[in-house]
């Protein structure tokens, strides 16, 4: 349990350093360039570094079996497919889109991730029938909450035009 809890903590700072770092990224597209797209294929090529790496690594230590099912490919593929767009979508709002003002980090991070959770609990409930519970629930509608209030703060903190 604890090192599931270290993990756990390791991959969240990741995630909150990936949707920084993206930003980041963003404000260093040239203003003559059309599209971010180039900034997405470079971290898709990091990304497939850190897990070829991480797979040599396992290789070279021995005892590890590397397969996996054709289900499990398929589904990863799939996965990938909706991460790799939702970075595209990512470099656009945070470089801002069709001539509008970039988003903030502290919106549209807090925005997806939060949204992400609560599709994530209601989805999990009924494909998976995992357990939903009215305390899942009220957490859910609070995240919900959240991210009303943090895009209804932005919307009037926004400058008029």
């Amino acid at each position: 349990m604890y090192l599931s809890l270290v993990i756990l903590l390791g991959v969240t700072a990741l995630y909150a350093g990936y949707n920084l770092l993206v930003k980041v990224s963003s404000g260093y597209v040239p203003a003559a360039a059309t599209t971010p797209i180039l900034a997405t294929m470079s971290l898709q090529a990091a990304a497939l570094a850190v897990s070829v790496a991480f797979a040599a690594g396992l290789a070279l230590q021995g005892g590890h079996v590397l397969a996996v099912s054709r289900a499990a490919v398929v589904w990863a593929v799939a996965a990938g497919l909706c991460i790799g767009a939702a970075e595209v979508g990512y470099f656009y709002l945070f470089r801002g889109v069709g001539g509008g003002e970039p988003m903030a980090a502290n919106v549209a991070i807090p925005v997806i991730v939060s949204g992400a959770i609560v599709l994530t609990v209601i989805v999990s409930w009924l494909l998976f029938r995992e357990p939903f519970t009215w305390t899942r629930l009220l957490g859910a509608a609070l995240v919900a909450g959240g991210v009303v209030v943090l895009f209804a703060d932005s919307a009037r903190a926004a400058p008029g035009p």
